[in-house]
């Protein structure tokens, strides 16, 4: 599996935010966000290829109940489910980050599953190819509705225009209307500036609609940087 960082730090996203986890970030993905923060996992993919031993003996060093799978995309490797299973016979707690559009059969205790709206797309003059492809797999309600069934979940959809706020309660109805409560809306940006200036509107319309606002803590505690 390729893994481009492992480390250890605070989840400042979702209903974990604030708890200590040590994150297994993949490298790789199957989507093209144009807002992508990590581009060291998709956009231009780097790290090492590691096998489940070695990075269940890393996470053993980094000593941590909550383990965070994040990338890129960890559901493009096979080898998450053996991971997630060494994971769960070590009783730590499993948080999965996808985008929801690949499946694997695993162990896990928190799937967090951020779809990608309309919108989310690379330019496509500039990259033509990853648009047609981003465009063909971002969506696809019948993975995220058999995740939602299989395991506990949160829906954290990125936000970066009012327009997606309609684009996200359309995607809620197509994939039968979850609880309120297991929704979380995530300004887009990664500075503070760019963060609080989306949620001066983002968070009084979840609070009218019963959604969680979910900032994006790491940015605050510790800027835009790797391994936070």
């Amino acid at each position: 599996m390729r893994v481009t960082e492992i480390y250890r730090s605070i989840q400042g996203e979702g209903s974990l935010t604030g708890t200590s986890c040590v994150f297994v970030r993949a490298s790789g993905c199957n989507l093209r966000c144009w807002f992508c923060d990590t581009p060291h996992s998709s956009w231009y993919p780097e790290g090492e290829d590691l096998s489940v031993a070695e990075i269940l003996g890393r996470i053993e060093i980094l000593d941590c109940g909550h383990v965070v799978l994040t990338g890129g995309e960890p559901m493009l490797f096979a080898e998450l489910i053996p991971l997630c299973e060494g994971i769960a016979e070590r009783e730590r707690h499993i948080t999965i980050e996808t985008a929801g559009t690949l499946y694997l059969p695993l162990p896990c205790h928190l799937m967090s599953i951020s779809p990608k709206l309309a919108g989310s797309a690379p330019d496509d003059q500039q990259h033509p190819k990853w648009h047609a492809r981003h465009e063909q797999s971002r969506h696809r309600p019948e993975i995220v509705r058999q995740l939602m069934d299989e395991h506990p979940y949160q829906l954290k959809f990125v936000i970066d225009t009012p327009e997606d706020l309609a684009r996200m309660q359309d995607y809620l109805a197509e994939i039968g209307d979850p609880s309120t409560e297991q929704v979380y809306l995530m300004p887009q940006g990664t500075d503070v500036e760019a963060l609080d200036g989306r949620a001066a509107w983002l968070e009084p319309w979840a609070e009218r609609h019963g959604m969680h606002f979910c900032q994006r803590k790491q940015i605050e505690w510790f800027g835009f940087t790797r391994g936070t």
